[in-house]
């Protein structure tokens, strides 16, 4: 039956889809309902209807479910940054493997009983280590901070972020105050004019210190010295101010050029035991707590005796490459990004460890170097963007046929595709571990290990 827009029909919300979003079935057909709960019975508004499915909007909650809560951020009905801040962090779990266990299942084609679970956050507030604030102005022309509406370049003002660090939002408030007085202009996505398009901001949860990173749309930005003097006097964790250019006309953030305003280039942060410098390019896990248990179950995975060559392809800073080279004869670290590549070979020295090399190269050409050079290695781990390995990436392991793969993914979907053409090619999934990285987000981390078939 074909359901009509704007008339409101009751229903039950029976599951999450895999962006947090409520699912329900009325009249047959699939009506996804944001920000509603599995166990909710609501009257629902029918926003848009397409061929297959359709949209809607709670009008009057008849039954909340049992895993319903009071948001604690007044934004969490607006923001694209959170999806689950209205149900308990119980349910977000549940949701959460049931997403890694539905896409291994349905997409990759596994046994859902590989997945042993998920870790879950030992706090679900103030765990992010980086802060990428959009500037603009609200209607009245204050300068504004916050995160932007789905599927939008309109920004929802927010001042204190339950999910961000504390001294982020500090950095933020101060950067918006000195703009406001200083009449410096937000970037306008749409007229492709202004001076300040992002406020970065990175803290290093071992060492206490913070890192600003000013993203500008323009070369030239008035009264510098005094937001130098005012970040200094207010924000006494500041070990660097960077100014970035990026004068590109697309969503990326971070331009190719930084210069140092005041102080270090790189943020020092500790992770697994070791000490790590981060320049804004390099990637480094936003959850510390969560990314330490990560790479120990990645190590686990790895199952190192002392004796195996490791290739680590995506090893940012090198933070996985080290602690692999904790228990590994000899550990290479492929990445693509030249700075976090000079990151890493300064952090390998930083801490001692002798056992590692840094290749700046794609997956494939990397692969091609060591075959040339005769290094073939015994496990191979994998930590992919979003988007999970490219083809040069999946060429490389097919060539190099690693006897193990550690395969660490951001995103179940990819992940599974990924596994699922691996296991087509004589690797088999032995287990799989999801963890909670992004709490109250519907982000979910997942580590699995691929072994090979051995005639």
């Amino acid at each position: 039956m074909e359901l009509v827009k704007n008339k409101i029909y009751r229903c039950q919300i029976t599951d999450y889809t895999s962006d947090g979003t409520g699912f329900a079935k009325i009249e047959g057909r699939a009506v996804f309902v944001p920000r509603t709960a599995v166990g909710d019975q609501c009257d629902v508004r029918i926003v848009k209807v397409t061929k297959n499915v359709a949209f809607g909007r709670v009008e009057k909650l008849v039954v909340p479910s049992a895993a319903r809560i009071t948001p604690a951020c007044p934004a969490a009905d607006k923001c694209g940054g959170c999806c689950y801040q209205h149900i308990t962090y119980e349910e977000e779990l549940r949701a959460k493997e049931k997403k890694v266990r539905d896409a291994l299942t349905r997409i990759g084609g596994q046994d859902s009983a590989k997945l042993l679970g998920i870790t879950g956050a030992p706090t679900t507030e103030h765990y992010r280590n980086k802060a990428q604030y959009p500037v603009g102005r609200d209607k009245d022309g204050r300068i504004v901070t916050g995160f932007y509406r789905p599927r939008s370049h309109d920004i929802v003002p927010v001042e204190r972020c339950l999910i961000q660090s504390e001294k982020a939002d500090r950095i933020a408030a101060i950067v918006r105050g000195w703009m406001q007085d200083y009449d410096v202009p937000p970037y306008d996505y749409t007229a492709k004019r202004g001076a300040v398009r992002h406020i970065y901001v990175r803290v290093g949860e071992k060492s206490g210190e913070s890192q600003l990173t000013l993203i500008a749309a323009t070369h030239k930005m008035p009264a510098l010295d005094e937001l130098i003097r005012r970040l200094r006097e207010q924000e006494p964790s500041l070990t660097g101010i960077l100014l970035n250019h990026n004068q590109r006309g697309d969503n990326v953030i971070l331009g190719d050029k930084t210069d140092v305003l005041w102080g270090e280039p790189m943020l020092e942060d500790r992770l697994c035991g070791h000490s790590f410098l981060l320049s804004p390019e390099a990637f480094y896990q936003v959850n510390h707590a969560q990314a330490e248990k990560l790479y120990a179950c990645a190590l686990e995975f790895a199952g190192l005796t002392g004796q195996e060559t490791v290739i680590d392809l995506y090893c940012g800073a090198g933070t996985i490459t080290l602690v692999l080279a904790e228990q590994a004869k000899r550990v290479v670290g492929v990445e693509i990004v030249p700075e976090a590549v000079e990151n890493a070979k300064r952090n390998a020295i930083r801490n001692g460890i002798e056992n590692v090399e840094f290749l700046c190269a794609d997956a494939g050409q990397a692969a091609h170097q060591l075959a040339l050079r005769g290094v073939s290695p015994d496990v191979l781990v994998v930590d992919p963007p979003r988007k999970g390995l490219d083809e040069t990436a999946r060429d490389a392991i097919l060539k190099m046929l690693p006897p193990r793969v550690v395969y660490v993914s951001c995103d179940p979907a990819t992940l599974a595709r990924d596994v699922a053409e691996l296991c087509g090619t004589g690797y088999t999934l032995e287990r799989a571990q999801a963890f909670d990285l992004f709490p109250r987000t519907n982000h979910v981390e997942t580590i699995v290990l691929l072994q090979r078939e051995t005639l």
